[in-house]
């Protein structure tokens, strides 16, 4: 089982993240940074991330972190 971990500090709301998740799992947040942009926040109740790290791939930032839970 896996999921993925999100340093809103590092987030600067590019939200490439949310185009590459194949399960749509990460979506636009109500928290904002320090610009008022709005973050992305990962959103999984089923359990449903396979571990990709397509997101993490992606983010220019380095703001999201794949976590293996076995």
């Amino acid at each position: 089982m896996s999921h993925i971990v999100i340093d809103s500090d590092k987030c600067k709301a590019c939200y490439l993240c949310i185009d590459e998740c194949p399960k749509k799992l990460i979506k636009v947040s109500e928290k904002t940074n320090k610009l008022g942009d709005h973050l992305v926040e990962f959103c999984d109740p089923e359990k449903q991330c396979i571990g990709c790290a397509m997101c993490a791939t992606r983010c220019p930032d380095l703001a999201i972190t794949e976590v293996y839970r076995g």
